[in-house]
C-alpha cells in the first residue's frame, strides 16, 4: 500500500483584521494562533486552503 504524504504548515501571521472566510479557512487548517504548526495529509484541498492563506502561513519542510 501506498504510504499517506504529509505537510507540515506554521502559522506566521494573525488573522486579527481579515477577511472571515480566511479565518475560518485557518480553523480548517486546526491553526488558530502565530507559531502553531500542524502536520496534514498531503491532499488537493489542503493544498488548496493553504494557497488561500498562503500569506499567514508556510510550509515547513
Amino acid at each position: 500500500m501506498a504510504e499517506n504524504k504529509t505537510i507540515t504548515v506554521r502559522q506566521t501571521a494573525s488573522p486579527i483584521r481579515r477577511k472571515s472566510d480566511q479565518r475560518a479557512t485557518l480553523v480548517g487548517l486546526g491553526l488558530n494562533r502565530v507559531g502553531r504548526v500542524r502536520t496534514l495529509e498531503d491532499t488537493p484541498s489542503v493544498r488548496g486552503m493553504i494557497a488561500k492563506v498562503a500569506h499567514m502561513v508556510e510550509v515547513v519542510d
